[in-house]
């Protein structure tokens, strides 16, 4: 396998950070392990491509990367021998001897500075642990109501994820601590989250808005009256005013999507009347001889329009 996170996504040397993640999420879909379920291929593709997207898509991380300080993994690359090799060898008055250790690095490059002073200091280096990046699908209503819900790993574990009330699609959740573990005794990296909502057999979401097309029959939408209206925290009754049309749009105020601010969006239910499967003679004899019905134009706003 490449070693060369560019080459593993795809993408040029010089890309901007919008390339790195459009290639990323374009290789993550057609290798996710959930799509290719028993292909060990995949999973070591997929477990590449994180990889790669984990380092080129932090900006700092990128850089040092693309300087040679640190390999693909993370991992610090050791100085070259031959500096090490002419610093021993010579005395005080050596042009590789410094009597502040590793300090004259810092003239260079601060990051080596950090480095090696962290070493000389310590013994070691320690750095916090990288943050790994997952997607994870979930369905409309655990978005909206929010609850637990699990991201699977690519070694074929899971995480336990906590998905807020209000969850919008794209959102990222953070697990604190549940990254790659930290070198040198540091703190673990972070498991960031994308959150992917599943699209809903008849709610349609808008924001903080909830829309749905509610079926009712000729009698309801002559006579009006009392109907049930599903929604994400359990059905209601709906009062259906009488005489009302296809296409009209009723209010239920506060049983939509969670704020974060506190309270909830709306429900707008449009009414659609449903004709009888079977032809009732009654009622068609009914409109043959309903004159006024016949003598109506629901169609006049759009005469001259054609």
């Amino acid at each position: 396998m490449s070693e060369d996170p560019y080459d593993i996504l795809g993408i040029k040397r010089d890309a901007a950070q919008g390339e790195v993640q459009n290639a990323f999420r374009k290789l993550a879909k057609k290798l996710h392990p959930d799509l290719h379920p028993g292909d060990k291929s995949a999973e070591d593709r997929f477990k590449q491509i994180s990889a790669a997207y984990q380092l080129l898509s932090d900006e700092e991380k990128r850089a040092r990367f693309d300087r040679g300080e640190i390999d693909m993994a993370g991992a610090e690359q050791a100085p070259r021998d031959f500096y090490r090799q002419y610093a021993s060898a010579g005395g005080p008055n050596d042009p590789y001897h410094s009597g502040a250790g590793f300090a004259d690095f810092g003239e260079a490059d601060d990051l080596f500075s950090r480095f090696f002073s962290q070493r000389s200091a310590r013994g070691a280096f320690r750095s916090r642990g990288a943050d790994r990046r997952f997607t994870m699908d979930i369905d409309f209503l655990l978005a909206v109501n929010g609850g637990k819900s699990h991201v699977r790993l690519p070694d074929g574990s899971s995480l336990e994820v906590t998905v807020p009330p209000g969850a919008h699609d794209g959102q990222m959740l953070r697990l604190r601590g549940k990254g790659e573990p930290g070198y040198g005794g540091g703190a673990p990296g972070d498991a960031l989250i994308e959150v992917h909502i599943r699209p809903h057999p008849f709610f349609i979401r808008d924001n903080d808005d909830i829309h749905i097309d509610l079926p009712i029959s000729l009698s309801e939408a002559v006579l009006g009256g009392k109907v049930r209206v599903p929604t994400p925290s359990g059905a209601v009754q709906l009062t259906i005013p009488p005489n009302l049309s296809s296409g009209k749009r009723l209010r239920i105020k506060g049983k939509g999507v969670p704020k974060r601010s506190g309270g909830a969006g709306d429900i707008y239910v449009t009414l659609k009347i449903v004709l009888p499967e079977v032809a009732d003679p009654d009622l068609t004899a009914f409109v043959k001889g309903w004159k006024a019905g016949q003598a109506q134009n629901p169609r006049r706003h759009l005469e001259g329009e054609q």
